[in-house]
């Protein structure tokens, strides 16, 4: 990318934009390291202006683009600098150009992708290297043999994205948006970077915190490994090692943690660690990573009910359902600041929690939730069709044989993905009957792949009697069913409020608009909002342990934000607010 090219980026103009806009660097946007989990010093960052192209999708290579994209925001979105549109029948193509550092030859090069929506193919050298599947999870391939250090290496990528055309995973995302439903996003939406490793090298690392028998439990996943390794690992508290472990065989290792520091939203406390591998005496990997020593349980039955616990006591948990839409990046926040900001402005309106609504974040989002102390449900991408019957079997042919398929590879992938990551305390399958299928078999592939979160099968609709909750929609007043339906399961209500507020000149332009109930005013707004918190205090002594406010802000057409959509305004008096959802913890203590 040349300078000049940078300075005829700009976004596009005509809806709105956030202030974090101005801060975009069209040279090298989101520059933080991508993967705190698994962080090594080296890498290269990809992101910036490339080339782009929209064709036909039988095409299978192209010869000329069309113009610049700023890469990761994705093609339909201003900061892209085209906010173009993607057709189930088009491929969009991107290009770039890069040279190797040096210093990296004769190392093992991994090419990374954050996300890309939906399906990718990748060619270096104008040789293909890999195609993923999936819009929402990390990919990376081996490109070692295909580069050179000699010159200028190229990069291509064609995507194919049928959105609402097809079966596959895509949250809310729709051609024709409308209500509840946005604006689609395509193509390369988080950081491509590219990583230099030995040999033998760590694939994945595995954290998994005991709090009874205070250790910590750490699977390494390791390419190549020879027998001569030796392994350290170093659990740290600030720059005090507190715990240490010297291996030269195993790959899982159980490090005792004595006197533990918990972690919980009230103190956010995170171990680090430090991983060394040698070889012969040379270190042929190290990275740095952290942990939180959380648990998440529920409590023995009684008086018909169950809780939720963490670290072994009881907690009520408050939260906003969470789209991760802004207003210029769709699915790409603006700035690694911006993205921080809807969690810190959570947790300062009093919130503990978050539910990340049929959408996956970059690894950064967690680690700011990992850091801030705000517990989190993530949900799966939902996809296929809306379910509007009870009596199929389980739904257990809702959904096309290869995108149940793809679904699993995505749940498997996810899970994987943000195993590590201790502000996750629950998995959420499905929501509202959104391509529901199989809801027993998914619980089962889930508790499989974790044992130790906890798992809401179907939050909101058609509840099969699987999974850990007995989750319950109500807008917008919060409610509760009767107690023969909790089958010994703890009781939320998934989703209650839509409250809606609109503020001139804060609005997205669109003539489909929703709301549940619409004010005129900030002060009525917030009279209606301290009667939904008094209810929510009565629902506590019938069961209820958690309860999700919709929403974070407004999105597109809905206009039922705590915060507009451009996160100007908080709509209601913040400290009023705050007041009122911190008085729900302390009366659930009493």
């Amino acid at each position: 990318m040349t300078d000049e090219s940078a300075k005829k980026w700009e976004p596009v103009k005509g809806n709105l934009l956030t202030h974090w806009s101005d801060e975009v660097n069209p040279e090298q946007p989101l520059p933080e390291y991508p993967r705190p989990q698994l962080k090594r010093k080296e890498w290269l960052n990809l992101n910036g202006l490339w080339d782009y192209a929209i064709r036909p999708k039988d095409e299978e290579m192209v010869a000329s683009f069309d113009g610049k994209i700023l890469v990761p925001f994705p093609l339909e979105c201003a900061l892209s600098g085209v906010k173009g549109k993607l057709k189930k029948t088009q491929k969009l193509w991107y290009r770039r150009n890069f040279s190797m550092p040096s210093q990296w030859k004769g190392k093992k090069i991994l090419l990374h992708f954050g996300a890309v929506d939906w399906e990718t193919r990748v060619w270096i050298n104008d040789k293909e290297v890999g195609s993923h599947k999936g819009g929402y999870t990390s990919f990376s391939f081996e490109i070692s043999e295909h580069l050179k250090y000699d010159g200028e290496n190229s990069l291509v990528v064609s995507v194919w994205d049928p959105t609402d055309k097809g079966g596959q995973g895509r949250g809310k995302q729709v051609l024709r948006p409308v209500g509840i439903f946005y604006t689609a996003v395509s193509g390369i939406w988080q950081t491509v970077w590219l990583e230099p490793v030995s040999n033998t090298h760590v694939d994945r690392v595995v954290v998994e915190p005991n709090v009874d028998y205070k250790l910590i439990k750490i699977s390494l996943a390791i390419q190549n490994h020879q027998n001569l390794e030796e392994i350290t690992i170093e659990v740290k508290d600030d720059d005090k090692v507190v715990s240490s472990v010297k291996e030269s065989t195993n790959k899982t290792f159980s490090i005792p943690i004595s006197s533990p520091k918990l972690w919980s939203p009230e103190k956010p406390f995170l171990y680090d660690l430090s991983i060394t591998i040698k070889t012969d005496n040379t270190i042929v990997d190290a990275f740095d990573s952290y942990f939180g020593m959380r648990k998440i349980s529920i409590s023995e039955e009684e008086n018909g009910i169950r809780r939720i616990l963490l670290n072994n006591e009881e907690i009520f948990q408050y939260g906003t359902l969470d789209q991760g839409y802004w207003p210029d990046g769709l699915y790409t926040a603006p700035t690694d600041d911006a993205l921080k900001y809807d969690i810190e402005i959570t947790k300062h309106l009093g919130f503990n929690l978050i539910r990340k609504h049929v959408k996956v974040e970059p690894a950064r989002w967690y680690y700011h939730c990992d850091k801030i102390g705000v517990l989190v449900w993530q949900d799966m991408a939902s996809g296929g069709p809306m379910m509007s019957t009870t009596t199929l079997e389980d739904f257990k042919d809702a959904r096309k044989a290869s995108d149940q398929t793809d679904y699993f590879n995505e749940l498997t992938e996810m899970i994987q993905m943000l195993f590590n990551h201790h502000s996750i305390i629950m998995w959420v399958p499905f929501n509202e009957g959104w391509g529901q299928f199989k809801t027993k078999e998914v619980c089962e592939k889930i508790r499989d792949l974790d044992s130790s979160r906890l798992i809401n099968a179907a939050s909101g609709w058609y509840d099969f009697g699987v999974g850990d909750i007995c989750d319950r929609h109500s807008y917008p007043n919060p409610t509760i069913p009767p107690s023969t339906q909790f089958k010994s399961r703890p009781y939320v209500v998934g989703e209650f409020g839509g409250l809606g507020l609109e503020l001139e000149n804060h609005l997205w332009i669109t003539k489909s608009k929703h709301v549940y109930v619409n004010f005129p005013n900030a002060d009525k707004l917030m009279r209606r909002y301290s009667k939904l918190i008094s209810r929510l205090k009565n629902l506590m002594s019938k069961g209820a342990c958690a309860a999700i406010y919709t929403q974070t802000t407004d999105v597109e057409g809905e206009r039922n934000g705590l915060l507009t959509y451009d996160r100007a305004i908080i709509k209601m008096n913040e400290e009023e607010v705050r007041d009122l959802n911190l008085s729900l913890y302390q009366h659930y203590k009493t």
